[in-house]
């Protein structure tokens, strides 16, 4: 796949090497058209099978344990929760000169939520009600959250954050991001059961069909923790009013929407450092969503 490489040792792919890992391990599939998929996401290579599948070739090591965690998670979430999940049909392991597991998923149709959607407010009733339906399942067996996972203490994040501003220098407004981390890691800790969080509910990783809200897909950051976590689409997807009713429809408190402000913005400067010469979809949106969390801080 012909992209520019986000990560050092980032792994090679392309459609003829899907073909070949098909042909030896899922022969059913191996004559199907295949295309790489565009996406500014970064874990893995995506490629559309045919009209109903699609294949994920994780990009990088850090990102191998996503495919294992959704096919033992999702089917569990899925019957409890009001938008689509993604659905996986078989697990690939290594060949053909390609060092880790892959997998196969039924193709989930739409866009990506980056001005697909018609009505920001229904958007915000819609996503709050998947945020809620997702805290309320039980969450007996869930694995441990390593450190430095989503849904974990804000303070986790501070040496990442700090890191980052410098690293960014006057590319962003490092007085007022620090100042605005500096408001989130002061709100009083969440100290409520911990719920799934999502951990990542980014546009990138919300479809839209007909401009309404249809699936949440990529779930590689699926924990236990702090609820606040799965707040970032206040600064992510919504503005003004929108932003306004998702807040009142979750009845989030000042602190959590504190804490939810710091994941926005610990998001957003680790990915602008990160990624800012290698993945311009990415850039713009952090971009967007760093300036709404300065815009919403005070002075």
């Amino acid at each position: 796949m012909s992209t520019k490489k986000m990560h050092t040792d980032e792994v090679d792919t392309d459609a003829a090497l899907v073909r070949r890992l098909l042909g030896v391990q899922f022969p059913q599939w191996a004559d199907l058209p295949i295309s790489p998929v565009a996406s500014y996401g970064t874990d893995h290579h995506i490629y559309r099978l045919g009209d109903e599948l699609v294949a994920r070739l994780p990009r990088i090591e850090w990102a191998t344990d996503q495919a294992a965690k959704e096919a033992k998670w999702l089917p569990k979430l899925a019957p409890h929760l009001p938008l689509e999940l993604p659905v996986q049909l078989a697990m690939g392991h290594p060949a053909e000169g390609y060092p880790f597991s892959w997998s196969v998923y039924t193709w989930l149709p739409g866009e990506n939520a980056n001005g697909t959607i018609n009505d920001l407010d229904q958007a915000a009733v819609d996503l709050a009600t998947f945020i809620k339906a997702l805290r309320q399942v039980d969450t007996t067996g869930a694995p441990l959250r390593p450190p430095h996972r989503r849904g974990g203490p804000l303070a986790e994040g501070d040496e990442q954050v700090r890191q980052s501003i410098k690293q960014l220098g006057n590319r962003i407004d490092g007085d007022a991001t620090l100042h605005s981390w500096k408001e989130s890691l002061n709100a009083p800790a969440w100290d409520g059961p911990e719920v799934w969080v999502h951990g990542d509910l980014l546009p990138g990783n919300l479809l839209v069909i007909d401009g309404r809200l249809s699936a949440v897909i990529d779930w590689g950051g699926l924990n236990v923790g702090d609820p606040a976590c799965d707040l970032q689409p206040a600064w992510n997807v919504f503005i003004g009013d929108s932003r306004l009713r998702f807040r009142t429809e979750l009845g989030v408190d000042d602190a959590s929407w504190l804490r939810g402000r710091g994941w926005a913005l610990y998001q957003s400067v680790s990915a602008l450092a990160y990624y800012w010469d290698t993945n311009p979809g990415m850039i713009r949106q952090t971009s967007h969503a760093l300036a709404q969390v300065l815009a919403d801080s005070s002075p």
